[in-house]
């Protein structure tokens, strides 16, 4: 099988997410997409996260229609700052026999340097790193795989800064997160 495996905060997952996933996962004929909510994000402000519950709730919400995606809660399980290198080591443990993909968005491309055992996760893991607006796909290191997908300007600091600001957010998150976020009064 081959398999996706897309890390991110998702605060909150939004449309840009699924369609970044849906467009990686077509072009690399993927048999699956796992989204992994972060506990703590290493990278990260983190004083405006929703709480791990909530974030892999909205996940679900988010994905449930969709028989491509799934989820895992490895790294809220884990608890303290998600490392890749530490989840890519349970996701080859987990499918041993299996093709994984890790995926990113061109935004994450600057921290790289900064990723704890880079080297041990590029032997174990391949790489794909997808546009998002205002981050071009420039200066990538060869070993990792590009993949240009439509650009959707939507990040997750533009919805809770809408929903701050008491502004619209609704078309932006998959309609049950968008019910979700104001039942829990999320990001006020």
């Amino acid at each position: 099988m081959k398999i996706g495996i897309l890390g991110g905060t998702f605060n909150p997952i939004h449309l840009g997410h699924l369609i970044l996933a849906e467009e990686v996962a077509d072009r690399l004929n993927l048999d699956k997409v796992i989204f992994v909510p972060t506990y703590i994000p290493p990278h990260k402000d983190n004083s405006d996260i929703a709480s791990a519950k909530d974030r892999l709730k909205m996940v679900k919400l988010a994905i449930k229609n969709n028989k491509r995606f799934s989820f895992s809660d490895i790294e809220i399980k884990r608890k303290g700052f998600s490392y890749t290198i530490d989840t890519v080591k349970e996701f080859k443990i987990l499918y041993p026999d299996d093709e994984l993909y890790f995926i990113v968005g061109s935004d994450l491309i600057k921290y790289l340097d900064s990723w704890k055992d880079l080297g041990e996760i590029l032997k174990l893991i391949r790489f794909v790193v997808a546009t998002r607006p205002g981050y071009p796909l420039e200066n990538i290191p060869s070993y990792i795989s590009t993949i240009n997908i439509p650009a959707i300007d939507i990040s997750a600091y533009q919805i809770r800064e809408a929903i701050k600001n008491n502004r619209p957010f609704r078309y932006l998150v998959p309609e049950e997160v968008y019910y979700y976020i104001n039942r829990k009064k999320l990001y006020r």
